[in-house]
């Protein structure tokens, strides 16, 4: 069977997009407008959410081993993300003042800013990025900030998929289930509950919806009245929010609320509106992404925190457009690099286990 060429195109168009979410939303937060990084949300994680049902099917082992693997993965990253992030600070305190370094997270890693530095590696952080539960890593702040995706990820797949096996015929059930515990959830937000249970209640909605697509093709005479619908969403939301609810979109993100859910649905409509439409018939740039997606998400969290080194003492230096667009070029070209050491390193982790496999068993 052939490699559907538009899935990868789609998953780097939105790995792109990721990249470009977190050159806007974190260093960006120094000179870019809050119009630009609202806009910025129009095509964000719900695709790959979408991507995963379409790509996804019944069978249960398939798909376990396939979550396995990217945990294994994961792992890999994680581990070399807590030497890199303690050889840093030890690096940091050789050459720097700790006054220089605590600044530099309260300004730089805002959201993860430490009052004490010490080069003893905490190593309850690393078997806590090992459980999912994602502690602070003071050098590379996005990282962490990014990975509640993959918790999700996990969690909504392994439900996906008993869905797919066990219910076939019920799909649409579940489909109106999570969209009606969704609006349960916001209608009355005082019954809105703590954990992953809102994100995965809407983001499993779009993974069955893209599964329920996979194969088909939406009808031309349907894609208007969708857009339509899309349209009359967005104007709802401004009649009843106030004209204010558009910079509060990032707000109603974690975990998704209405606003953003609706802010949401042009991206999943064009998705699927073009799956079986738009042929991409060539691998390139973008579909090369799409095929590392993994790797450029992981690699994108630390090309995202090291270009406030560059984004803020150019923030006064140049016009606030081409700076955006000059630093998000730069992460993009930053991501693609480390990407490919990532991947090499995935290669050698892989290996190592094999090895210690095969000593094992003997």
């Amino acid at each position: 069977m052939n490699r559907d060429l538009y899935i990868d195109f789609a998953k780097g168009l939105a790995t792109l997009s990721i990249i470009f979410i977190h050159t806007a939303f974190w260093s960006g937060q120094f000179y870019i407008p809050a119009e630009i990084r609202v806009f910025s949300l129009v095509f964000d994680v719900a695709v790959f959410y979408a991507l995963s049902g379409i790509t996804s099917g019944s069978n249960i082992e398939k798909t376990f081993y396939r979550l396995l693997k990217l945990q294994i993965t994961y792992m890999i990253f994680v581990t070399l993300l807590f030497f890199l992030d303690y050889f840093f600070k030890v690096f940091g305190l050789t050459f720097f003042s700790l006054e220089w370094l605590q600044n530099f997270y309260s300004t730089f890693g805002s959201k993860y800013s430490t009052t004490a530095i010490s080069t003893t590696p905490q190593w309850q952080n690393l078997g806590n990025w090992y459980l999912h539960q994602y502690t602070n890593a003071d050098t590379f702040p996005v990282v962490m900030g990014s990975f509640w995706y993959l918790k999700v990820y996990f969690i909504l797949t392994v439900f996906g998929v008993l869905i797919l096996k066990f219910f076939p015929k019920h799909i649409n059930w579940f489909i109106g289930i999570c969209i009606a515990l969704t609006l349960l959830f916001n209608l009355f937000p005082e019954y809105y509950p703590t954990g992953q249970v809102g994100y995965v209640a809407f983001y499993l909605a779009i993974f069955l919806i893209g599964n329920r697509i996979r194969g088909k093709k939406i009808q031309g005479r349907f894609i208007p009245v969708l857009y339509i619908l899309v349209a009359g969403a967005l104007l709802w939301m401004f009649w009843f929010y106030g004209p204010d609810i558009f910079y509060k979109i990032n707000k109603n993100k974690f975990p998704p609320k209405i606003p953003y859910i609706i802010w949401t649905l042009f991206s999943i409509v064009t998705l699927l509106v073009l799956y079986n439409r738009l042929k991409v018939k060539k691998e390139n740039f973008i579909t090369y992404i799409g095929q590392n997606a993994i790797f450029f998400y992981f690699a994108q969290g630390i090309s995202s925190s090291l270009v406030y080194f560059l984004a803020v003492p150019l923030k006064e230096n140049m016009h606030w457009w081409i700076l955006m667009i000059l630093i998000y070029f730069i992460n993009i070209i930053l991501a693609f690099i480390i990407s490919a050491g990532l991947k090499k390193a995935d290669n050698t982790g892989w290996k190592i286990l094999e090895f210690l496999r095969r000593k094992t068993a003997s």
